[in-house]
Parts: structure tokens; C-alpha cells; sequence
């Protein structure tokens, strides 16, 4: 190394209660994880006088003692990594090297960010990250720096060389910003309301820039909610087909890709082999309660709108939430018979977790139900399943009774070879059902030995099995975290 380089550290922390580190472990674990897309973003803009070195620790945790020393270390983190991403932080600083920490956590709680580290990048870090290094280099690091919403047209390709190895999927992102707002989820608060997009001639060099043959879009919204929203999505499929980029692809969208028939054909032309759809819940009123009135458009049949996708050999992986107030007991059964009815491929379904940002975590917050609460050791449970809060009409126990009804019935053995056979049948995907519904069946098996630990250790500390719902002395009188707001999403989070 020249005497003018410095060595940069881009750091994606682990959380080990999710399962997912050391995907070496477990053939399964390649197909769970997905690549820190903002770091790659970043070291994609970063001058040559940096020698970058990119650590996903979901693909293996290295002795950072033994690796040499860093001129600087950035970390990203979303909720349920901020704990682990605070002890690496402490274990660079203390060799005195300057850690800088950003995405959705350091954005929503700086305060608490700063505590830990050296300085804090709020908001989108592209548009700042040039002189983060710059100041960094000349040693007068700022204690923040505030991003903006950027122009995608600014944003480079992500290195994706840096991490070349060990992902089932490459990632890529072709728009930010998301006009649904719903309750629990913070884009928008993030990343604004206003869909943006990257240049469609942008997208295609980076699609071409990826080794994967299978790649994850990780846009929130593909295709947008409204008539030029959809309408750039046809441009940017017709430039795919152009391309013959080779390339399968997941991503995920809103219900109305159904209603558009050229939209689903140029679709499966350009590559898209699967679609994530958010349906929340399985009635009216928890739809109401989280704020996703675009599903509840009158006359909308969700099985026939779930087929019309699937005719065009797309998998549809459905998302529902548990423990809304609107919930009752037997949720967990008929959140799997609605998936079943609907016909989704596979189902994922998590707790109702209140991230800090959310509309649920002020309304939550205000009302004392905010159950793990022993910030920051307590942020690793936030990873959506885990039940964090107190709910209405369960217990922590009664809610990990319904999610485990909920996997066991949709995962049955059974369960599994209908879906199976059905897309043999039908031509649509066999092989990725069969690896989607083994894979998820394993992380409920691995989620059911984590709650059991869990309650072994906290015991009764999160719940009150007397009176589902209300909030123990303790947690209603505890103090709340400094710095109160951020998100679930971002799969791209810039450090």
C-alpha cells in the first residue's frame, strides 16, 4: 500500500438470533440472505485512494485482530442489527480507529448512534458520503452528516466484485421511495413518498455487472401505484428483453400488477420468475389498522388476482402480519387458510413489530407497549420474529402459539407437495417451490427452537399471562430509547 492509500472497512454487522450468519452452516441459509447492496453502492463511489474491503458477516464473521489495521470503518445496520453493530464500533475504536455508522437505525436514533461511534451519516450517504472520506483523510471527522434525497442518476453502480461469492442471489435496486405509508413501516420516512428512479440504460449495465444468475430487486415497489409508475416499469422490462441479460429475477410489488396484462407479459420476458406481495392481513379491519388502503379496493379477489400473476409462470410469496389489535385468537390458523385460499406459493408471516419511525411505534410508545425495551442489548429482537411488544388479545406465549400453528399448518409435509405438484402440473417453477417451501419450513423449525430459548432466558420479563395486552409496571414505567424512529425497510441501507 502506497503512502497516500488508506484502508477502508464497509461492515454489514450479523444478528445470530435470525440464524443466518456463517451461510456455510447451512445449504439453506444461501437463500435467505441477500448482499449489503448500500455498502457495495458506496464502495462504487469511493476515490482510488482507498483500499475497500467489504464484510458481510451473514457470510462468515471473521478475527478482525488478526486482519489489518483500518484507517476508517463504516457500519450500516437496520434495528436488529444495532447492538451488534455498537460492539464492533467499540472494538475498532479501541483500537483507535474511526468508526462512522449510518442507514435506517443511524438515521432514526443518531443519538443513541452516536454514543457508540465517531460520527453518524443520517439519510441517503451517497449524497454526503464524498465528504465523509474527505474529512476522514484530512483527520476532522464531523460528529453527523446529513444526507438528502439524491438524485438516482447520481448513484453508480454497486461493486458487486467485492463480494463475488457465497449469495444464491446478486441485488439490485431501481427505485426509491414509497407513496403507501403504511403504519408499520418507515420508507417512506426514510426514503420520502416521491418514486424515484434510476436511468433504465443505469440499471441494465449494472444487471450485466452481476455474476448471479438469479438476482433480488430490492425496490419496495417495483411497479408503483400509479399509471407512470407502471408505465416506466414497461419501459424498464422492454430494455431488459433488449438486453437478453440472462438473468431470473425476484422483486417485490403491490397487488395490482394483476390488473395489467402487457405489464405481467413484459414481465416474465425480462426475467421475473417471483413476486413478494405485502396482503397484511387476512380482513378488512386489520388492513384498515395498518393503513393499507390499497388493498382494500371494493371488488378485489385476491385468489383470482393471485392467478392471474401466476398463469404468467410467476411464484407469488404472500406476507401477512400477526398480532394487529384487530386480531383474535385463531389468528394464526386463519392467516394460513387465507394464504391457502389465496394460492400463494409460499407465505411469510411476522410479528407486528413497532420500529422506531413507524406511525406503530409513536402510537405503541404512547401507550406503554413497547415490551423489549432494554435498549440497545434489545434492538437484536426487532427482526420481525420476534414478538416485541404487548398486544391486545395475546400474551408473548399465546402469540409464538399462533405464529408456530401458523407455520405448521402451511408447512405441513402435505402442505408442501400439493404446492409442489401443483406448479409441476402447471408448469410454473417446481424446483423454486420446492427450495422456497423446504427453506421457509426450515426457519420455522429453527424460529421454534429460538423461542423456546428465549423464554427460557427473559422468563416472564416481556409478558404479563395473566392479562394479555397490558403492559407490565415495569415496561410502562421504563424509559424509552433516545432518538425515537426507524424502519424495516431498507434492504439498500447506505452505511
Amino acid at each position: 500500500m502506497t503512502k497516500n492509500v488508506m484502508r477502508l472497512y464497509l461492515i454489514n454487522p450479523n444478528n445470530p438470533l435470525v440464524n443466518l450468519a456463517n451461510v456455510r452452516d447451512s445449504r439453506w441459509n444461501r437463500y435467505r440472505v441477500w448482499k449489503p447492496l448500500g455498502l457495495l453502492v458506496l464502495a462504487g463511489m469511493t476515490p482510488r485512494q482507498w483500499e475497500i474491503t467489504v464484510i458481510d458477516e451473514n457470510l462468515h464473521t471473521p478475527d478482525y485482530s488478526t486482519m489489518p489495521r483500518p484507517d476508517l470503518v463504516g457500519i450500516t445496520a437496520f434495528t436488529s442489527q444495532a447492538s451488534r453493530a455498537y460492539d464492533l464500533a467499540g472494538e475498532f475504536r479501541s483500537r483507535g480507529v474511526s468508526v462512522v455508522m449510518g442507514g435506517i437505525h443511524a438515521t432514526m436514533c443518531s443519538e443513541e448512534a452516536l454514543r457508540h461511534v465517531d460520527s453518524v451519516v443520517t439519510g441517503e450517504a451517497e449524497s454526503i458520503w464524498p465528504d465523509v472520506l474527505d474529512d476522514a483523510r484530512k483527520g476532522r471527522l464531523k460528529r453527523t452528516y446529513s444526507g438528502e434525497h439524491i438524485d438516482l442518476a447520481r448513484v453508480p453502480p454497486a461493486r458487486h466484485d467485492l463480494l463475488a461469492e457465497g449469495y444464491a442471489f446478486g441485488s439490485v435496486q431501481t427505485t426509491r421511495g414509497c407513496p403507501l405509508n403504511c403504519s408499520f413501516c418507515s420508507v417512506s420516512a426514510f426514503n420520502g413518498t416521491r418514486y424515484r428512479h434510476r436511468p433504465i440504460a443505469n440499471v441494465i449495465e449494472e444487471f450485466r455487472s452481476i455474476r448471479e444468475k438469479w438476482v433480488l430487486v430490492v425496490d419496495d415497489n417495483l411497479i408503483g401505484t400509479n399509471a407512470s409508475h407502471i408505465a416506466r416499469a414497461k419501459e424498464l422490462f422492454r430494455a431488459m428483453i433488449a438486453a437478453d441479460l440472462g438473468k431470473s429475477w425476484i422483486g417485490q410489488v403491490t397487488i395490482n400488477m394483476a390488473d395489467d396484462e402487457e405489464l405481467l407479459d413484459l414481465a416474465v420476458r425480462a426475467g421475473c420468475r417471483g413476486v413478494f406481495i405485502g396482503f397484511e392481513s387476512p380482513s378488512d379491519e386489520g388492513l384498515a389498522e395498518v393503513g393499507k388502503k390499497f388493498n382494500l379496493l371494493k371488488g378485489r379477489n385476491f385468489r383470482s388476482s393471485v392467478r392471474q400473476i401466476q398463469r404468467h409462470n410467476i411464484l407469488v410469496v404472500g406476507s401477512f402480519i400477526m398480532g394487529l389489535d384487530a386480531d383474535e385468537p385463531g389468528i394464526g390458523r386463519r392467516i394460513a387458510e387465507a394464504a391457502d385460499n389465496y394460492g400463494v406459493d409460499i407465505m411469510n408471516t411476522l410479528f407486528l413489530t413497532p420500529l422506531p419511525g413507524t406511525r406503530l411505534w409513536d402510537q405503541m410508545k404512547s401507550q406503554g407497549r413497547i415490551a423489549a425495551d432494554k435498549f440497545p442489548d434489545d434492538w437484536r429482537y426487532y427482526t420481525l420474529g420476534f414478538p416485541t411488544a404487548h398486544y391486545k388479545n395475546f400474551s408473548w406465549s399465546d402469540l409464538v402459539e399462533e405464529m408456530k400453528c401458523c407455520d405448521r399448518i402451511f408447512y405441513s409435509l402435505w402442505g408442501i407437495l400439493r404446492r409442489v405438484a401443483g406448479s409441476f402440473l402447471r408448469k410454473r417453477r417446481p424446483v423454486l417451490s420446492l427450495v422456497g417451501n423446504l427453506s421457509y419450513r426450515k426457519n420455522a423449525q429453527l424460529a421454534e427452537r429460538s423461542y423456546a430459548e428465549l423464554d427460557m432466558r427473559r422468563g416472564k420479563l416481556w409478558r404479563d399471562e395473566s392479562s394479555a395486552g397490558t403492559p407490565p409496571r415495569e415496561a410502562s414505567e421504563s424509559k424509552p430509547p433516545v432518538g425515537v424512529v426507524l424502519t424495516m425497510s431498507t434492504k439498500t441501507d447506505p452505511v
